[in-house]
């Protein structure tokens, strides 16, 4: 059994107005997930550096983060970032490059985790309803050209209202959704924006969105999880 995890933490900006990267880090540890998806993990002005640092993570949690090599100092491509847990093997990993108007990415790593082979994806879509559609068929596009086809897990913010239809309804063609529920806005969720989905050689045991004190605080965005399972 694998848990993953997906977090906007609006560059650990709480709704108190305060930027408090501990705090990000202290929802982090009460999901306790295996593998996690960041968005808007970087500042997004100057050199985009890393909220999470890497001194805080190696001194404060299970986690690495997934070198991407993009920008020196930052954790992941146009804020989109994962963690996993410092024992778990890194296989391979790549941005995805996206068709946007705004600076939009996903990024993608191969991952093993108590022997099992995960791919993973990231990704924070467009405000958009069109781009999101085009974001989404870049993704899918994206994995169906791989030469290896993992059992897979998408994660991220896709930004989307509507409850089927846009790029929720691109992505149901390929893969199943998990019931995490309503995350935004963190005070008061009214709307399922943040989604994780799996493709079909994975269970999907249970899911849902992280509520809890400092979940309400950190970001305007509850953390949504899911734990799965293979099927074979």
């Amino acid at each position: 059994m694998i848990k993953v995890a997906s977090y906007n933490m609006r560059k650990s900006i709480g709704t108190d107005r305060r930027r408090l990267p501990e705090r990000t880090l202290e929802v982090l540890r009460e999901i306790d997930a295996d593998v996690i998806a960041l968005q808007e993990a970087d500042r997004r002005f100057g050199l985009r550096e890393a909220v999470l640092t890497g001194r805080l993570l190696a001194e404060h949690s299970d986690w690495q983060s997934v070198p991407f090599g993009m920008r020196a100092r930052s954790m992941g491509w146009h804020g989109n970032a994962l963690l996993v847990r410092k024992d778990a093997r890194i296989v391979d990993c790549e941005a995805i490059h996206l068709p946007t108007l705004e600076p939009r990415g996903a990024v993608m790593a191969d991952v093993v985790i108590r022997g099992q082979v995960l791919r993973v994806v990231g990704m924070h879509l467009d405000l958009s309803g069109l781009w999101r559609r085009r974001q989404a068929h870049a993704i899918i596009t994206h994995l169906q050209a791989s030469t290896t086809q993992p059992p897979t897990v998408l994660m991220g913010d896709l930004n989307e209202w509507s409850a089927q239809s846009g790029c929720l309804r691109d992505f149901a063609q390929h893969f199943h959704f998990a019931e995490t529920g309503k995350s935004f806005h963190a005070r008061r969720p009214m709307a399922r924006l943040d989604r994780i989905m799996a493709s079909p050689e994975l269970r999907i045991l249970d899911a849902g969105a992280h509520d809890s004190p400092s979940a309400r605080t950190a970001s305007d965005h509850l953390p949504v999880w899911a734990t799965l399972q293979p099927t074979g």
